[in-house]
């Protein structure tokens, strides 16, 4: 279908069960498709036009799990650390008692007592999501991973290579996760990213929704501003005080006024309330950052307990670093406390690093500024510490003429890097003795609940 049979009166229609599609007179109604008979048929004036889309995994970490454990299939399931963790996921059963992603465990299990709880295992989580990036990428080379569960794909000119219009190869894309992997994605389709995402999460689980141009500004009118992507909940509510609590209320008011308000965030709001997105999908996205953080069994408010946990955390970033050859320049150290409330505080290097000494003291030098005192007044249930503002390492070839105490911790840290490499990771001391301090005692924390996002 063309988009002059669009404009008179036709509406283009898929089949998600045998994957037949074509064009009917928008007067008429089609409640199943006409050659298999199955009732999983979408109708829209451009559903044979669009070609950016968003595919969401349900449930991605639960869904691996009921995978690999049938007996779960119709019970609650929890993906997170113990009672003093939060959850990491939960499928759509434990959600319907009000469970949500980075609730506290606790409070979890207090909605949910019968839930079934399972320590997340990263290792199944990637093989399942590498194996759905593959099946993506069979589809088009234009593949935007947002995170390990989700992606952006462009299949803007492939209908030759599908015989077929992008709605009907996602439909196939979404029956071969099911049927080769086990777990079910739903699908937005749209003609930018922005409403492609948001349309993703109209129809779940195995899901599939359209959002076409001529619609775009009706559909999004009536929606809360916190639909627009990056509007958290303090941005949110200050729109809301502000009289923009729908969609409709930006529409409505001029983009110089947005602009004023609230300068290039009210510029952005302006145009994706309008349904304007010009971002390209993009294969070279990049990490922003590589963080670890750990939650503890107990709450702690001894600094030098912090500071053995945030040695730790810095060489397991570090680790990661080095095997990508990336760098950082900007250092952000996380606590959490007892009450959840959750402090960061970042600091910019001179120069760009991966390096697990420099990582650490600067984290350390963040902490005394938060906990000036060896015991802190507030516990802590929680610490994070990450390298941002990423690019690629550049090696230096004066390096060595003029090098600089840190320069030469930079050198120690590489040759025990080596020493590693050559004969096990337990070969050789942990490097503890970069900042020159006495050894710490051992930490109380829980290391299944490390949160290390990869780059």
């Amino acid at each position: 279908m063309t988009q002059n049979e669009t404009k008179t009166g036709k509406n283009g229609w898929i089949c998600r069960h045998c994957f037949q599609f074509g064009s009917v007179s928008s007067e008429k109604t089609l409640r199943r498709c006409p050659k298999c008979g199955d009732a999983r048929i979408l109708i829209h004036p451009e559903i044979l036009n669009l070609s950016i889309a968003h595919v969401d995994c349900d449930a991605f970490f639960a869904a691996v799990e009921k995978r690999d454990r049938p007996e779960l299939a119709e019970k609650p399931v929890i993906v997170g650390g113990g009672r003093r963790g939060v959850v990491t996921a939960a499928c759509y059963i434990a959600r319907t008692y009000g469970v949500r992603s980075a609730m506290p465990m606790f409070k979890a299990l207090k909605l949910c007592p019968d839930a079934v709880v399972i320590a997340p295992g990263r290792g199944k989580y990637s093989e399942a999501s590498r194996l759905v990036r593959d099946e993506m990428e069979r589809l088009t080379p234009l593949v935007q991973p947002l995170s390990i569960d989700e992606a952006f794909l462009d299949l803007t000119g492939t209908e030759k290579l599908h015989k077929a219009p992008p709605a009907i190869a996602l439909a196939r894309l979404a029956g071969r996760i099911e049927e080769k992997i086990g777990i079910t994605v739903s699908i937005g389709l749209s003609h930018n990213k922005f409403l492609a995402k948001l349309a993703s999460d109209l129809d779940k689980p195995r899901g599939f929704a359209v959002i076409g141009k001529a619609e775009t500004k009706s559909r999004l009118a009536e929606m809360s501003v916190r639909a627009v992507w990056g509007v958290g909940p303090r941005f949110g509510e200050q729109l809301t005080n502000d009289g923009f609590a729908r969609i409709a209320d930006i529409q409505k008011v001029d983009i110089k006024d947005m602009a004023s308000r609230y300068g290039e965030n009210g510029l952005r709001l302006w145009q994706l309330a309008h349904g304007i997105d010009a971002r390209p999908v993009r294969t070279d996205s990049a990490a922003k950052s590589v963080s670890a953080e750990t939650t503890f069994r107990q709450d702690i408010k001894d600094r030098e307990e912090l500071e053995q946990i945030l040695w730790e955390l810095s060489e397991k970033v570090s680790r990661r670093m080095k095997l990508k050859n990336i760098t950082g320049r900007v250092v952000t150290l996380t606590l959490k406390t007892a009450s959840f409330k959750r402090l960061s505080k970042r600091l910019t290097l001179s120069e760009p690093s991966n390096m697990a000494h420099r990582l650490f003291e600067t984290g350390s030098d963040l902490l005394r500024e938060v906990i000036p005192q060896a015991q802190s007044v507030t516990a802590y249930r929680l610490i994070g510490i990450g390298y941002g503002e990423l690019d690629e390492a550049h090696s230096d070839p004066q390096g060595a003429l003029f090098a600089s105490p840190d320069d030469r911790l930079d050198r120690r840290e590489e040759a025990l890097d080596l020493l590693r490499e050559k004969f096990g990771p337990d070969a050789i001391g942990t490097g503890r003795n970069f900042d020159k301090k006495k050894s710490r005692k051992k930490p109380t924390h829980r290391k299944a609940n490390r949160k290390n996002p990869q780059p």
